[in-house]
C-alpha cells in the first residue's frame, strides 16, 4: 500500500496521518511485531520454556513432552513459521513509511532551499540599494567639497 501525505487534512502529523490509514491487519501485524521484538516477550518465553523442561523432568504420571522436548520444538517451528512473514510485513511497512518521510523531508528541505533564496535575493537587493545610496551621498560630498574649494 502506498501511502502519501494528504494536504487536505491541516494539523495532522505525518504519523497521525499514517496511522490512520492502517487496517486491521496491518496495525495486528504491527503490534504482534513489535511485541515479538521485546524483552518482555523475551523473557516471558524463556519463563515458559523453563517451566516447561522443569514440569516434564519432574512429572510424576506422564511425561507429555520428554526430553529432548521434541512438541516444545514443534511449537517453537510453529511459531517462527507465523512469525517470520508477519514481522517481514511489517518491515515492508516501515521501509514504506521510511521512504514516504524521506520524499516529505525531501519537499519541505526544497522549500526552505527556495525559501532561503528568495530571502537572499532580496537581501542582495538591500544591500546593493544601500550600497548605490552611499555612492550618491559620496558623490555629493565630493561635489561639496570640491564647490567649498574653488
Amino acid at each position: 500500500m502506498k501511502f502519501s501525505l494528504n494536504p487536505l487534512k491541516p494539523g495532522k502529523t505525518w504519523h497521525q496521518l499514517h496511522q490512520e490509514s492502517l487496517d486491521f491487519g496491518q496495525r495486528l501485524a504491527d503490534s504482534v511485531a513489535s511485541g515479538m521484538g521485546s524483552w518482555r516477550f523475551i523473557i516471558i518465553q524463556t519463563i515458559i520454556v523453563a517451566l516447561w523442561m522443569i514440569l516434564n523432568a519432574v512429572a510424576y504420571i506422564s511425561h507429555w513432552d520428554p526430553y529432548p522436548y521434541i512438541l516444545l520444538n514443534l511449537l517453537f517451528s510453529t511459531q517462527a513459521a507465523y512469525a517470520a512473514p508477519v514481522i517481514m510485513m511489517a518491515q515492508n511497512r516501515q521501509t514504506e513509511r521510511d521512504r514516504t518521510q524521506a520524499e516529505a523531508d525531501y519537499r519541505t528541505n526544497c522549500e526552505a532551499k527556495e525559501e532561503i533564496e528568495e530571502l537572499l535575493k532580496k537581501l542582495n537587493s538591500i544591500e546593493i540599494h544601500k550600497l548605490d545610496r552611499i555612492l550618491e551621498l559620496v558623490e555629493k560630498l565630493d561635489k561639496k567639497a570640491d564647490n567649498s574649494t574653488t
